[in-house]
């Protein structure tokens, strides 16, 4: 029997990054779905994944809305969820605490683009851990 791979809701405008990142995280042994804008997320959210990649800039609805309407929402609540945004930490966050601001916001982690693709898996191996 083999094991069930753990899956993975990317969420970007970008076309370019949903497919490298997307291709990576496959690699990486992920199941993923991809989603192009904010409404989509919340469509794509149905697909139970383990845990949401999102950008915080998208189309329709941003990444801040959707991680708020997924935890106002009893079967998404819980769903760790990991920022993977080009704004700097300092300039999504400013002066405040990130730990703080991410349980306000009701995410688990944040990771910058400039980091990098394997930043980004190790963030999300480490809020599935």
């Amino acid at each position: 029997m083999t094991e069930r791979k753990l899956r993975v809701l990317l969420v970007d405008d970008e076309p370019d990054i949903r497919l490298i990142i997307g291709k990576r995280l496959e690699a990486d042994g992920f199941e993923v779905f991809l989603a192009n804008d904010g409404e989509e997320a919340l469509l794509q959210a149905g697909q139970n994944p383990d845990v949401i990649v999102l950008d915080l800039m998208l189309p329709k609805r941003s990444g801040l809305d959707v991680c708020q309407t997924l935890r106002q929402e009893h079967r998404y609540n819980t769903i760790p969820i990991v920022f993977f945004t080009s704004k700097d930490h300092d300039d999504v966050l400013g002066r405040l605490s990130l730990d703080s601001e991410l349980k306000q916001w009701g995410a688990q982690a944040f990771v910058s683009k400039s980091a990098g693709v394997a930043e980004l898996i190790r963030t999300i191996r480490r809020v599935l851990a």
